[in-house]
């Protein structure tokens, strides 16, 4: 018998791993991934993460989860991170419940669309010093009507699913969370007009820049210092928006807790590890 000769044997079909169970619906796997912390944080609860700086690595997120953040801020300011390594870090929170934001480098529309488009729940756009540069970055982060960001489905921000456009649309600009930075001379001078701008959801301090520009550098108990902490705060409660910083210690994030701060992200992972790593090294010299 040759080759042509031999019938077929029939084989049986692949059996669905959830046979006898509810399959999902198409309309599930079309659903964009939802942000709980803007609507936590929003309602007036407090957060707290880790300020993501070197340790870009494929557990990062999971190990950050396991000791108990609500989301990771990923750094591209001054980590040097490019949009590929961010995207990777963006993957890698995906199936945790862990929330990935992202800081960018500066004040463009390109950093802030590519950083949503890989994945970002939320944005930080740092020295940010006028109410018409809020405005901007409002647009940068919702499609239309609301803004002028470029659409795209069946990516990374979507995982992958397409869907619905509009459903998509509107999913999108609801869970971006936004976030600025006032954090030089002339942006504490006009934080009440940058806390004004309708969806703008966050007004983050930078404390170090803060101090220089103001300065005191690295001097926290300056009165100019938190002279210009408590007009920040006074802004954002005004306002009705959230007030959030970065924290170097426990101390530090409770301090400002008491001034009204809700959203806390602790770090740098390089500080975190040096000073657990120091701790113990001094306990054994």
């Amino acid at each position: 018998m040759g080759i042509r000769d031999r019938v077929p044997i029939p084989l049986p079909l692949p059996t669905s791993p959830l046979k006898g169970k509810e399959q999902l619906l198409p309309e599930h796997r079309h659903t964009m991934r939802p942000n709980p912390l803007k609507s936590k944080l929003q309602s007036g609860e407090p957060g707290y993460g880790l300020f993501a700086f070197e340790f870009f690595t494929p557990g990062l997120a999971q190990a950050a989860q396991v000791a108990g953040a609500e989301f990771i801020l990923f750094d591209m300011e001054h980590s040097g991170a490019g949009i590929d390594t961010i995207k990777q870090q963006m993957a890698y929170c995906r199936g945790l419940d862990v929330i990935p934001l992202v800081r960018v480098p500066t004040y463009q529309y390109q950093f802030v669309a590519r950083a949503l488009d890989v994945g970002a729940l939320g944005i930080m756009v740092p020295m940010v010093e006028t109410a018409q540069q809020a405005r901007d970055i409002v647009t940068w982060t919702q499609y239309p009507p609301r803004g002028r960001r470029g659409a795209v489905l069946g990516g990374a921000h979507d995982d992958y699913t397409g869907g619905n456009a509009r459903e998509q649309f509107d999913q999108a600009n609801q869970r971006c969370l936004l976030m600025v930075q006032v954090e030089t001379e002339v942006g504490v001078a006009n934080v009440d007009e940058i806390a004004a701008v309708p969806g703008v959801d966050c007004i983050c301090t930078g404390f170090l820049d803060l101090s220089n520009f103001l300065g005191v550098p690295g001097d926290f108990k300056h009165p100019t210092y938190l002279g210009a902490i408590d007009r920040i705060a006074a802004a954002g409660k005004k306002h009705g928006k959230v007030l959030a910083t970065a924290a170097p210690d426990a101390a530090f994030a409770k301090e400002y807790v008491a001034r009204g701060f809700k959203m806390v992200f602790f770090g740098t992972d390089v500080h975190l590890l040096q000073s657990a790593l120091s701790e113990r090294l001094k306990a054994m010299r």
